[in-house]
C-alpha cells in the first residue's frame, strides 16, 4: 500500500480503505481458485495493483465514461481502476467463468457498483464503450481486430476513444502496424521499481 500511496498520494479515504481491502480478499481466494501466482500474492500491490494504475497516470477517465477490461483474469486492471474512477463504468470480461466468481466476489466484497463482471468471449462482447484496457491478453493486432467493434464513436475524454494495454518486453513486433498512430508509455519513467523495467502502456486511437 505504501507504493500506492506515494505515487497516489491525493486518493479519498473510501479509495485508501477499498485498495487495502485487497490484499486479504486475494489471499483468501487464491487459496480457493488460483487467479494470481501464490508466490506472487505478497507482490500483489506492486505486480497487478500499481501496475493496473499506471492507466491512472496515462489518463484520467471522465465521469460517466465507459470501460472494457477485456480477458480480465482476476480482476486487473479493471478492479484497481474502478477503485480510482468511482464515477465511471467499467465491464470486466474472460472466458473462465472462475475468475469471474472471483471478480463478481471481489467487487460485491469492495462495495463497488460500478462493475459489472460477466463470463463472455470478445467476440460475443457487443457493447460499446470510451476504451478498452487489457494486461497482456494476447498480440495486438489480434486484440484490435475484436474489440475495433467495441469502441463507441461518441466523444468524452481527452484523450480519443481507443484501446490501452498493458505490455511487456519487446513489442516492436506487435505495434508495427500502429506504428504512425500508438503511443507507447515507458511505465519504467512512472514508477521506480525494477519490476516496470520494459513494461509498457500501448494506446491505440481508434
Amino acid at each position: 500500500m505504501n507504493e500506492i500511496l506515494e505515487y497516489f498520494p491525493h486518493i479519498t479515504d473510501e479509495q485508501r480503505i477499498r485498495l487495502e481491502k485487497l490484499k486479504p480478499l486475494y489471499s483468501e481466494w487464491n487459496s480457493k481458485i488460483n487467479v494470481i501466482s501464490r508466490k506472487d500474492i505478497d507482490n500483489i500491490y506492486s505486480h497487478h495493483v500499481l501496475h493496473s494504475l499506471a492507466i491512472a497516470k496515462e489518463i484520467n477517465f471522465s465521469d460517466g465514461s465507459n470501460i472494457l477490461d477485456f480477458g480480465t483474469g482476476g480482476g486487473f486492471p479493471g478492479i484497481p481502476l474502478a477503485i480510482m474512477f468511482p464515477n465511471c463504468q467499467f465491464k470486466l470480461i474472460d472466458r473462465t467463468g472462475k475468475k469471474i466468481k472471483v471478480v463478481n466476489e471481489v467487487a460485491v466484497s469492495l462495495g463497488l457498483r460500478n462493475v459489472e463482471a460477466a463470463q463472455i468471449s470478445g467476440e460475443e462482447e457487443k457493447g460499446k464503450y470510451d476504451f478498452v484496457v487489457s494486461r497482456a491478453v494476447m498480440p495486438l493486432p489480434d486484440l484490435m481486430k475484436i474489440v475495433k467493434k467495441n469502441i463507441s464513436g461518441k466523444q468524452r475524454n481527452a484523450l480519443p476513444n481507443g484501446v490501452l494495454c498493458l505490455k511487456g518486453g519487446n513489442i516492436d513486433s506487435e505495434i508495427h502496424n500502429y506504428r504512425h498512430i500508438v503511443q507507447k508509455t515507458d511505465i519504467g519513467k512512472i514508477f521506480s521499481d525494477e519490476w516496470f523495467r520494459n513494461k509498457y502502456i500501448i494506446y491505440v486511437p481508434i
